[in-house]
């Protein structure tokens, strides 16, 4: 998996981190726990970790590996353009 950028998303102000999954593969992943509204560390080793209450989610989909978070990080849609990406709208 290729590495994480952070940036905001326009409409609510919260950190979005844009994965590579796979090579000219691009998604991004709210930065906020679906448990508990806290905010997860970058993506490390494939996951993302929740320090509130020990969640984990996977890197590549955003689904839960380890609980108490039940639902998936919400998924945005990335484009890419030459070699800027471009933040989409989230996926429901």
């Amino acid at each position: 998996m290729g590495g994480s950028a952070q940036v905001k998303d326009p409409v609510s102000g919260d950190a979005v981190y844009i994965v590579q999954p796979k090579a000219g593969q691009y998604c991004g992943f709210s930065s906020i726990c679906t448990h508990a509204g806290c905010a997860v560390a970058a993506p490390k080793d494939g996951q993302m970790y929740c320090p509130c209450h020990g969640s984990k989610f996977d890197a590549a989909t955003g689904a839960v590996i380890t609980g108490p978070a039940t639902k998936p990080l919400p998924k945005y849609t990335v484009t890419k353009d030459g070699d800027q990406l471009h933040l989409g709208a989230v996926q429901s």
